[in-house]
């Protein structure tokens, strides 16, 4: 679009466009175009520009930008910074006051333009952010104030506080994750040790397999458990914001910029969590890569760099190959941050741990609803065990608690109590195999999977009770398995 608009500055606007009136096309645009001559005046402003700047066209044509924008300097301005050097200014964030003393902050894009008589100008293309500039500030402001209360409340004397969250602004530890899959139990294992050091961990994983309470668990077992733990989603915010979120501001970075500390600061001493780094801007990366370096961050417009020590926990939801390929992650930058790196297994990986799960989130639910429900239905039972589950354990849970919301007098959850999408995604699937547990394998024979592993395991379990004269805990430890875990695997198999 800017190439194009440069060219209908000094060529004839028949031949580019048919006859058409650029003008019209420009006053068109969704972006706010704003355009100058050389002695700062405006010559055009389309309707986009003056939404965001809260003006009609006609208070800004014809009249300088100094007596517009009140606020603006020949320091501070986009427009005659371009003017000046000739040179483009790149996504510049800007805030600044207009003539009825209302506040804008745009990102900006500015390209010095050639009109046909050889004069030169400027034109601006302009994106609001007024409002993600308050609320990246609100949050900045609340995430403090709430700290600042919880620790107070937490030292308070006889404090009686029942909150989940804890004073350092996290909610688990390694004990809420469920599992005993081997696969799963050697990527806790891993995240238990990772946390006796102060390294930088990277956790792999699929949407809704815990990488966060992961996250969590290191800090709350590391030894920085009593300082703060800050996460930020690197998806949430655009690059402006998200680098003075970071790093913090100093005042006059940019109009209306007010001193304050950046993520990293607040962090001092504790964790932060970085998550879904490839989505960070990749000339961020390089910051970020500058600051896990030199242990030093630099404020957005500041001179001074400040040591920080900070635990920087990161993760990602895509293989690193493909992000390297898509151009999304550095290199460098995923290397420094995998010191240490735990990739978890999606819940198809683990289907022997969904039973474990559906008990855990039985307690939860039947205590948060006051309700006494027993467990699913067989029919969804086996359609649980034969889905590939997309959005894994966060999936399951909130199908069990779609599901006691919507039972009415039954005991179990089944089909019928889950919305229509979810009931046509199962349905197909909940019919399994009744054959024998114990009948061997026919030659040729290929056996429905989850009722062969289910043979496997009940004969293991026979053979290890066997052996260990029916102690329970030494069974387990023979199969690799907690006592709890093979409670309810002897319930399940009717074994007791």
């Amino acid at each position: 679009m800017v190439e194009q608009l440069d060219r209908i500055m000094s060529e004839d606007a028949g031949q580019l466009l048919g006859g058409g009136s650029w003008r019209e096309i420009v006053l068109a645009l969704d972006e706010g175009i704003h355009i100058v001559d050389q002695q700062a005046r405006t010559i055009l402003y389309n309707h986009s520009a003056g939404r965001m700047d809260g003006l009609r066209p006609e208070e800004v044509l014809d009249r300088s930008i100094f007596e517009v924008f009140p606020s603006l300097t020949f320091e501070n301005s986009t427009l005659m910074q371009t003017l000046k050097s000739g040179k483009e200014v790149s996504q510049s964030q800007q805030t600044f006051v207009n003539m009825k003393g209302e506040q804008i902050t745009t990102v900006n894009k500015t390209v010095p333009v050639i009109f046909s008589d050889g004069s030169r100008g400027a034109m601006e293309i302009s994106r609001d952010i007024t409002l993600i500039q308050e609320l990246a500030e609100n949050i900045s402001s609340l995430r403090n104030r709430f700290s600042s209360e919880r620790s107070a409340e937490t030292a308070a004397p006889g404090s009686r506080v029942k909150s989940r969250f804890k004073s350092n602004n996290t909610s688990y530890t390694f004990a809420d994750l469920v599992g005993e899959n081997r696969e799963f139990k050697k990527v806790m294992n891993d995240a238990v040790r990772a946390a006796g050091s102060d390294s930088s961990v990277l956790i792999i994983g699929d949407t809704g397999t815990g990488k966060e309470l992961f996250a969590q668990g290191i800090h709350n077992a590391s030894s920085r458990a009593a300082q703060p733990f800050i996460a930020q989603n690197c998806a949430a915010l655009p690059r402006e914001l998200l680098e003075s979120l970071l790093f913090g501001a100093e005042k006059g970075s940019f109009t209306g910029a007010a001193t304050r500390p950046g993520l990293f600061e607040q962090a001092s001493g504790g964790t932060i969590l970085l998550d879904e780094i490839n989505s960070l801007d990749y000339d961020l990366q390089a910051k970020l890569l500058r600051v896990l370096q030199e242990g030093r961050v630099r404020r957005v417009g500041g001179q001074q760099e400040k040591e920080v020590d900070v635990r920087v926990l990161a993760t990602m939801n895509q293989p690193p190959e493909e992000a390297f390929a898509a151009g999304s992650l550095r290199q460098d930058l995923f290397y420094r941050l995998s010191v240490i790196c735990l990739s978890l297994p999606p819940l198809r990986r683990r289907r022997d741990d969904i039973p474990l799960l559906l008990d855990h989130f039985f307690e939860l639910y039947n205590s948060r609803f006051n309700r006494k429900l027993e467990g699913i239905t067989p029919q969804l039972k086996q359609a649980q065990l034969k889905y590939d589950w997309p959005g894994n354990v966060r999936e399951l849970q909130h199908m069990i608690e779609c599901g006691f919301n919507l039972v009415s007098q039954e005991r179990k959850i089944g089909l019928e109590s889950l919305p229509l999408h979810q009931r046509e995604k199962l349905s197909n699937l909940k019919g399994a195999s009744s054959s024998n547990l114990a009948a061997p394998l026919l030659q040729g024979e290929i056996p429905e999977l989850e009722s062969y592993l289910a043979r496997v395991e009940k004969k293991m379990i026979i053979r290890a009770l066997n052996q260990s004269g029916g102690n329970k805990t030494s069974a387990g430890k023979m199969l690799g398995i907690s006592r709890q875990s093979l409670q309810y695997k002897l319930k399940k198999y009717q074994l007791e």
